[in-house]
């Protein structure tokens, strides 16, 4: 695969840094209530940059790189979206109001980015030096699928967490929001708003999915500009898809299914490729992505089409 110039690195790095903050300072500065319709814009917004950052990917380290960047922001975006149903349940169980809601996520996407990197560079590291690890990561994502299915209705619980409990006992708050800021003073005092720990929860919950999402597009590339590029972007525009989705987890029954089906077909991956002695299975990254965007698809169209209600019958309605 081809080494990745500085400047690309560059490149990226101002990319991030300059869509963060125009998000934050100009696109949706202080609190906003996010309607639907801007949701949606947003969303495609995300989605558009991304897929374009992946023609450059193109352009500059060829087709391998760039099927292993699509096929890898497919599999971070989709296991990415149980997250954001996870948020409607945090966001609630705090009463955040609904103008504080994307300062809220902002913050916890932001903290996100930095320790999925140091997670990411970790594993790349870890791999490079020390090859049954492959067989570890790709027996995990299997076990992991298994858990999803069997765990699908499990009830979350935002303040059980070791993390959430320890930061209730330890850190200074005060019972309420104060607008968007994570910390305000109270008598001389500088103590945590409600915000803070809203942000730990969030940002708690998110090392939880990355522990799953992060070895699954290992599966799919282990060069660290194309995980790291695929991850960035499709975490970046998961507030947007939360303001989207969040009141539509009903209406997808079957995606559980098909993550589930995604994470366990990327640890066959990695166990097949690995090989035992000198027996090994090659599978192409694009026939990677098109398994991905197979299944993906296959559970939202069956969870549109078999979640329809019943009709009426004339003996019924009297």
């Amino acid at each position: 695969m081809t080494t990745p110039p500085v400047w690309l690195w560059l490149l990226f790095v101002g990319v991030v840094v300059v869509l963060l903050v125009l998000d934050s300072m100009l696109l949706h500065r202080g609190a906003e209530v996010i309607p639907v319709r801007r949701a949606a814009i947003d969303s495609i917004g995300w989605i558009t940059i991304s897929l374009l950052f992946g023609l450059l990917v193109l352009a500059v380290l060829g087709g391998h790189a760039a099927g292993e960047y699509y096929a890898a922001y497919v599999t971070e975006k989709a296991l990415s979206v149980d997250n954001v149903f996870v948020w409607a349940v945090i966001l609630a169980h705090f009463a955040v109001p609904k103008a504080l809601q994307h300062r809220a996520l902002f913050w916890g996407v932001a903290a996100a980015l930095i320790l999925r990197l140091v997670f990411i560079l970790a594993g790349v590291a870890l791999l490079d030096r020390l090859n049954w690890l492959f067989y570890f990561f790709g027996a995990f994502l299997v076990f992991a699928a298994i858990k999803m299915v069997r765990d699908s209705d499990d009830e979350i619980d935002p303040e059980g967490g070791p993390v959430m409990r320890t930061a209730r006992r330890l850190v200074p708050s005060v019972p309420e929001f104060h607008g968007t800021s994570l910390f305000t003073r109270i008598d001389g005092r500088r103590v945590a708003t409600q915000m803070f720990f809203v942000v730990v929860v969030i940002e708690t919950t998110d090392l939880v999915f990355a522990v799953d999402s992060i070895p699954a597009v290992l599966a799919l590339s282990t060069d660290r500009f194309v995980v790291l590029s695929s991850n960035a972007f499709a975490v970046m525009g998961l507030r947007s898809l939360y303001f989207l989705f969040a009141d539509l987890h009903g209406r997808f029954r079957y995606l559980p299914q098909g993550l589930a089906l995604v994470l366990a077909f990327v640890g066959a991956k990695m166990i097949l490729e690995q090989g035992i002695g000198s027996w090994s299975v090659e599978i192409p990254i694009a026939t990677s992505l098109g398994v991905i965007l197979g299944v993906l698809a296959g559970a939202v169209v069956a969870s549109i089409v078999f979640d329809r209600p019943e009709p009426r019958t004339e003996e019924a309605a009297s």
